[in-house]
């Protein structure tokens, strides 16, 4: 309360100042009409200004909630496309029987961290064990291919993106079919190469790439990038081509994590003939 007293005698001329202009202002309101139509305005003016940032602000909250939303629903039609189910084709005499299996699901989540402009770059996520998330899934954005996930707690998990220099995924070229690595060698964030293409295959600017489906991970046909410009060393008898990604990695928010429901039966088969060829 001394404290408030105080202040109060500190700054009483201003107090008694703003007082009068108030009481000035409304003065000259209440006898003026001219001057009393130009204070409304004005008042008018201030409060319409002060009411848009309010609408504005609360546009932007509702805005978030309708991409969350949004992201939600593009997760399940993605599990409803043709490429998410495994098609199995049954005869019995003359019977023909085909059934559907669901392979791949997918779960939304929320970008919370992001690096790209380094040599090896993670990614952090708003979805975890709790929500089914587990190392090794997929993971892609509206725009196409992310990265890979490699640890996860309760309700986070971390991705290793294409932008990573231990980063290597399975693509093809959607022209020719011909399948080669996706890797990282650093620098600019907009591009990556992709290795192992022979250079008996004809190549464009701007072929598209998208994922070959030969992992256990990525499905078929998922965007990777274009063909920007492509090299080879004498003898090699292989490209280095740039390639410039689909993915905006600056801009990421919203991905989508993908459950292969058949990799832990495609990982077993291959170490049991992995191990088969050891002995």
């Amino acid at each position: 309360m001394e404290s408030l007293i105080a202040f109060l005698k500190k700054f009483d001329y201003v107090f008694v100042f703003l007082l009068l202009e108030a009481g000035a202002i409304v003065f000259i309101s209440q006898n003026s009409n001219y001057q009393g139509s130009k204070l409304v305005s004005a008042g008018n003016a201030v409060a319409g200004r002060c009411y848009g940032v309010v609408h504005s602000v609360g546009d932007y909250f509702g805005l978030r909630r309708e991409n969350e939303l949004l992201a939600a629903e593009n997760a399940r039609l993605r599990a409803e496309l043709e490429s998410s189910y495994m098609r199995y084709d049954r005869r019995q005499f003359v019977h023909n029987d085909t059934v559907y299996r669901q392979r791949y699901s997918y779960t939304e989540a929320q970008v919370v961290k992001n690096s790209w402009s380094q040599q090896n770059n993670y990614i952090m996520i708003n979805k975890g064990r709790i929500h089914g998330i587990v190392p090794d899934m997929a993971v892609i954005s509206p725009q196409g291919i992310v990265g890979v996930v490699v640890n996860a707690t309760a309700n986070f998990a971390t991705v290793m993106p294409v932008l990573h220099a231990n980063s290597r995924n399975s693509v093809k070229l959607t022209r020719t079919s011909t399948n080669g690595s996706l890797v990282w060698e650093g620098g600019d964030f907009r591009y990556a190469t992709v290795v192992d293409i022979p250079t008996t295959y004809k190549l464009y600017k701007n072929d598209t790439i998208v994922t070959s489906g030969m992992a256990n991970d990525f499905p078929e046909g998922v965007m990777v990038g274009f063909v920007e410009s492509l090299s080879s060393a004498q003898g090699s008898g292989f490209y280095n081509v740039k390639v410039r990604l689909a993915t905006e990695f600056n801009k990421l928010d919203h991905v989508y994590i993908i459950d292969n429901h058949f990799k832990a039966e495609q990982d077993s088969l291959m170490h049991l003939t992995q191990k088969g060829e050891e002995k």
